[in-house]
């Protein structure tokens, strides 16, 4: 999720530092700050030196997949009556343990039945 927020967030504003990942999640600063560590040994993203993020190639390709999979369950969700909220929500805890079978096949059908 911190990927998908980053990306979210450099689309919003520009420029991420862990302080506007704090205040988008509602997470503790120390927590956001132990997961960029993790993040950065891991190569998924890039912290200068006044403490801005960028996300790597692979973060980049990771965020957007994570947020392509919310957006496409998160929107199917309401199509079916969900509440946004809600939708939104269950999309978060769906995306990451998806697979990729199931997360093609699910977008295909999706598409075939908007057409």
């Amino acid at each position: 999720m911190y990927l998908e927020t980053i990306l979210i967030l450099s689309q919003r504003k520009g420029s991420v530092r862990s302080v506007d990942i704090s205040e988008y999640m509602s997470y503790s600063k120390p927590s956001v700050s132990r997961a960029m560590g993790l993040l950065k040994n891991g190569g998924y993203i890039i912290i200068d030196k006044n403490g801005y993020i960028t996300l790597t190639d692979e973060g980049q390709r990771v965020a957007s997949r994570t947020y392509e999979r919310h957006q496409v369950l998160s929107d199917f969700f309401v199509k079916l009556g969900v509440s946004k909220e809600n939708a939104a929500d269950d999309a978060c805890k769906i995306e990451h343990c998806l697979s990729d079978e199931t997360f093609a096949a699910l977008k295909d059908h999706i598409i075939k039945q908007n057409h």
